[in-house]
């Protein structure tokens, strides 16, 4: 971390704007009237999870705590509280220990905690009840903001329970929506570290086709586009990518990634890394013989072109659930031309028989998380700063009602991952080659 960072590539300064932003959000919020001026809020941290007595999984932040924090240990609480207008940050953090640092590596402590991630205060976890008590009891009209839908630290939720039922707490609103308005629009320095999550992952993506072949093992592409990722500095992928040869290709979210790669078959990869905290995802589709068949041809070039003409609609800032329509109705009007639909269908029709080719949706917002900010609808326009992904895509099983046996077994997905701005969408992923002379020249390499 340079200088002034309190997570790689964020300013300290920039969190605690975040989180001054946060409380005038909450002050001037519009979801219910006459809310009290006197606010609390209560942001848990993600806890260790074991996969066998103590053995942890990999530990993940909550994205919400970590944007709003810059802290990555687990079992902390962030408190923000506000009075009229002065605006106060606690943070309560696990105390030092020897014996446990012995096993899980080194705590920030209460001592440093607070000049660390910037808070106006720092209080080990023990006094978390206390703290909250006395306020509640000093301030009987305020209003609490704690989001008990995903409880993510039970203890710590009975707490609360406990003393809202004590204190008769009248006003509990979750925060979350707030928490992902403000999550959905990226700063400068969150798109830095956008790019490069992408163009990790599509250098990865990249070497990976390059070293496909007939008779190689989905989980090979798995640990190749793993390593690449690793390699080129990404922490980690940022979810469990779909590596599905020939038929499980047709199966969209198919993870099992341990099947022999056929010289017939394409290959579709999902797959994207976590850069500093910053997801990509990206979706290409090769024939592992390096030469597309002729069916094959036919239906990447259908998804190609129908991505190509989605992506720029994007400058009209419409919703996603609009692009998804527009999808839709040319992936249908495509498939009409080459008689995988009939021609005789309507509008409507038309739109329901494509869905049966692409059943999933045409994008969603990008950031932290893989599928960020879930409570921001696609129903709602596009805005300058926002990341969104545009993955149209085509999967024909054997029960399709409407093509032939031949493009049985064929799925052909194409994603990148797209920056709204008030000039028009930039690609992030841009360097991942997916033009079929391109794809047909990179899977061609070492066979």
């Amino acid at each position: 971390m340079k200088d002034g960072e309190i997570l790689p590539g964020i300013q300290l300064d920039e969190i605690k704007n975040r989180r001054k932003k946060l409380m005038q959000r909450i002050v001037n919020n519009n979801i219910i009237k006459n809310t009290s001026k006197e606010q609390i809020l209560i942001m848990p941290s993600a806890s260790k999870v074991y996969m066998s007595d103590k053995i942890p999984y990999v530990f993940r932040q909550n994205t919400d705590f970590l944007y709003f924090s810059g802290c990555q240990e687990p079992d902390s609480i962030l408190v923000l509280t506000m009075l009229k207008d002065n605006f106060h940050s606690t943070l309560f953090v696990r105390k030092k220990d020897q014996h446990s640092e012995l096993w899980d590596g080194p705590r920030t402590g209460v001592d440093s905690a607070a000049n660390i991630f910037a808070m106006d205060q720092s209080l080990p976890i023990s006094d978390f009840e206390q703290y909250v008590a006395s306020f509640l009891k000093e301030h009987k009209n305020c209003s609490m903001w704690y989001d008990n839908a995903q409880i993510l630290q039970p203890e710590a939720d009975k707490i609360l329970c406990r003393l809202i039922n004590m204190n008769n707490v009248g006003t509990i609103l979750s925060p979350k929506s707030i928490f992902h308005e403000i999550r959905s629009i990226k700063s400068k320095s969150e798109i830095a570290l956008m790019k490069e999550s992408c163009k990790i992952a599509s250098k990865a993506i990249i070497e990976t086709i390059k070293n496909s072949k007939p008779g190689i093992h989905e989980n090979h592409l798995f640990a190749m586009v793993d390593y690449y990722c690793r390699m080129d500095g990404a922490e980690f992928l940022a979810y469990p990518p779909v590596v599905a040869a020939g038929k499980n290709a047709t199966i969209i979210h198919y993870i099992n990634n341990n099947q022999v790669v056929q010289r017939e078959d394409m290959v579709l990869m999902d797959a994207g890394c976590e850069y500093h905290g910053y997801s990509s995802d990206i979706t290409r589709t090769w024939p592992v013989s390096g030469t597309f068949s002729t069916q094959q041809k036919i239906l990447y070039e259908i998804v190609l072109d129908v991505q190509k003409s989605l992506i720029p609609d994007l400058k009209e800032m419409p919703s996603l659930d609009q692009l998804y329509y527009r999808m839709l109705s040319l992936l249908g009007k495509r498939l009409q031309e080459i008689k995988l639909l009939p021609s005789d269908l309507n509008e409507n029709t038309l739109m329901a028989a494509a869905y049966k080719y692409c059943p999933h949706h045409v994008g969603h917002y990008l950031g932290m998380d893989v599928h960020d900010t879930d409570k921001i609808s696609r129903n709602v326009k596009v805005q300058p700063g926002m990341i969104v992904t545009v993955e149209p895509g085509i999967y024909i099983g054997p029960n399709n009602p409407y093509s032939p046996e031949q493009f049985h077994g064929l799925g052909i997905r194409i994603e990148d991952d797209v920056l709204i701005t008030e000039n028009g969408p930039i690609v992030l992923s841009k360097d991942c080659p997916k033009e079929i002379s391109e794809i047909e020249q990179l899977a061609s390499e070492n066979q």
